[in-house]
């Protein structure tokens, strides 16, 4: 994908969100998706801003059917956020960078 988001596929799902030891942003995503494009180049811009301290990861829905049924993707794109193996959060659409931004300042571990 890119330097800083990661592609994440049924197979790999459960090592690489469920078992992090930081907190993981998912992207539920089609190719055929003109809203999961134009959040692609927002998600990609937040994931260097989060390096080291969120993982952004990306799940294409259409070669990945399990997952999203397993948590209930009804639209897409859909971005869950994860943190301790656990959906703590979870937004539905296309959304803006700062909303996404207050969110994920939520799940920065700040050092003492």
């Amino acid at each position: 994908m890119s330097q800083f988001v990661s592609e994440v596929s049924d197979g790999t799902f459960e090592q690489d969100v469920l078992r992090s030891d930081v907190p993981v942003v998912v992207d539920f995503w089609a190719e055929w998706c003109p809203p999961c494009r134009m959040l692609a180049p927002t998600f990609e811009e937040l994931a260097g801003r989060y390096a080291g301290s969120i993982k952004f990861l990306k799940l294409n829905v259409d070669e990945n059917s399990a997952t999203p049924q397993r948590y209930g993707i009804k639209g897409i794109p859909t971005l869950i956020f994860f943190d301790g193996g656990q959906e703590s959060e979870r937004v539905v659409g296309a959304s803006g960078k700062e909303a996404l931004a207050r969110i994920l300042d939520k799940y920065v571990k700040v050092a003492a």
